[in-house]
Formats: structure tokens, C-alpha cells, sequence
């Protein structure tokens, strides 16, 4: 009787840690791809005076646990510090320098830096980077 309790016991623990990895693993997933920025808060700058000519972008490579993308203007790229729906970009990351005018890319970077979660929509069209339980980012999938 013992065992089959044991036995019975461990079989229940698998089953819940096997659907809770498949839950963070689906989550995560639904970062893969590219995403263009279409809100930004906090700028004093209305968002098309920001990004005139090009919108920042962001692109999750899920295989290679990295990030890449555009500030509008410099090209950057880092590792992707992904938990769940918990997410990191202090981590320094490569950026060229090329001179941009206007505000645009350092508002960008410094809002990355602030993020630390994100939730993307039931449709997987829409994805926000949250700092705290504000939403600081929203992007649209490319």
C-alpha cells in the first residue's frame, strides 16, 4: 500500500513540474521573432516626433538566447535574460555608434533598461515590456 501511494505521489509531482516547464516554455516562446515599438511612455517628445524616419525594433532569437534589433538608428545586441514572464536588459549589450539626432534611441535604451517583465496578448500580436505594473513599451509583431 505504501508503494502505491509513493508510486502514485511521484507520478502526480511529475506531471505538475512537466506542465509548469511547459507553461514557462510557452510563454517564453511567444517572445521568438521581431517586434516593431509603437508606444513608449514617459517621452516629452509625441512618438512620431521621437522616430521620424524609422521605428525601433527588437528581435528574440529563442534558439541562440539572444536579443537584437534597432534604437531607430544604432543597431544593438545582447543575451536574453528570460524567466517566465520576467525579463532583464541591464545586462550591457553591443551597440554601434553612429551620430543620430534627436532623443530618440537614448529614451529607447534607457526604457529597456527599466523593464523587468512583459506579457504578450492572447492573439500574439502585441507585446508590452512592463516596469513594476506599468506598461512602459508596447510593440506590434513584424
Amino acid at each position: 500500500m505504501k508503494k502505491i501511494i509513493l508510486s502514485l505521489t511521484i507520478l502526480c509531482l511529475v506531471f505538475i513540474s512537466c506542465n509548469s516547464f511547459k507553461t514557462t516554455m510557452g510563454k517564453t516562446a511567444s517572445l521568438e521573432g521581431t517586434w516593431e515599438l509603437n508606444y513608449v511612455s514617459g517621452a516629452r517628445i509625441a512618438f512620431e516626433g521621437l522616430y521620424p524616419n524609422k521605428r525601433p525594433t527588437i528581435t528574440f532569437d529563442l534558439k541562440g538566447n539572444s536579443i537584437s534589433g534597432s534604437n531607430s538608428c544604432n543597431r544593438y545586441s545582447g543575451k536574453l535574460n528570460a524567466d517566465g514572464n520576467k525579463i532583464s536588459f541591464k545586462e550591457p549589450m553591443a551597440v554601434t555608434k553612429m551620430f543620430c539626432p534627436g532623443e530618440g534611441e537614448n529614451i529607447y535604451m534607457a526604457t529597456l533598461q527599466k523593464i523587468d517583465s512583459y506579457s504578450v496578448s492572447e492573439d500574439g500580436k502585441t507585446l508590452n515590456f512592463i516596469m513594476g505594473d506599468i506598461a512602459m513599451m508596447r510593440f506590434e509583431k513584424k
